[in-house]
C-alpha cells in the first residue's frame, strides 16, 4: 500500500529540507514508479522526523542555558526575574512586538511555550522606541 501523494510532495519536501523542491527534484519525482514514490517518501519522512527532534534537542538546549544566565544576572544583583530581564535587554532597541520575538528567537527559544510566554513577559517590560524618519 502506497501513502504518498503527488499533490504534497512539494510541501513535504520543503517540511524535510527546509526549501521547496527545483524543478529537476519535480521531473525526477514525475518518472518515478509508485513504488519508487513511496520510497522517496518514506525517505523525506524519516529526515523530517529527525530534523523536529534535532530542532527538539536545540531549544531545550537553548532555554536551559537562558535558564543559567538569567540565574546568572540574578546572582549578580537583580532582584528579581524582571529586573533581570530588564538588564538583559537594556542595550536593545525595540520598536514593535517583532522586535521582542526577534530578541527571543536569537535565544533560541521562540518556538517553545517557554519562548511565547516569554515574549508577552518581556512586552510589559521593555521599552519601546519611536519610529523617526530622517
Amino acid at each position: 500500500m502506497y501513502n504518498y501523494t503527488n499533490e504534497l510532495i512539494s510541501d513535504f519536501h520543503k517540511d524535510a529540507h527546509g526549501y521547496r523542491p527545483g524543478v529537476d527534484y519535480m521531473a525526477m519525482w514525475d518518472s518515478f514508479t509508485p513504488a519508487e514514490k513511496q520510497v522517496e517518501w518514506d525517505y523525506l519522512e524519516r529526515v523530517m522526523t529527525e530534523s523536529i527532534e534535532r530542532d527538539r534537542v536545540a531549544a531545550e538546549e537553548a532555554l536551559a542555558q537562558f535558564n543559567i544566565d538569567l540565574a546568572k544576572i540574578m546572582e549578580a544583583g537583580a532582584s528579581d526575574r524582571e529586573t533581570a530581564l530588564r538588564w538583559m535587554t537594556q542595550a536593545e532597541e525595540f520598536y514593535h512586538k517583532q522586535d521582542v520575538e526577534f530578541w527571543v528567537w536569537d535565544h533560541g527559544i521562540l518556538f517553545t511555550d517557554a519562548g511565547r510566554a516569554l515574549v508577552e513577559e518581556l512586552m510589559g517590560i521593555v521599552d519601546f522606541k519611536e519610529w523617526e524618519m530622517t
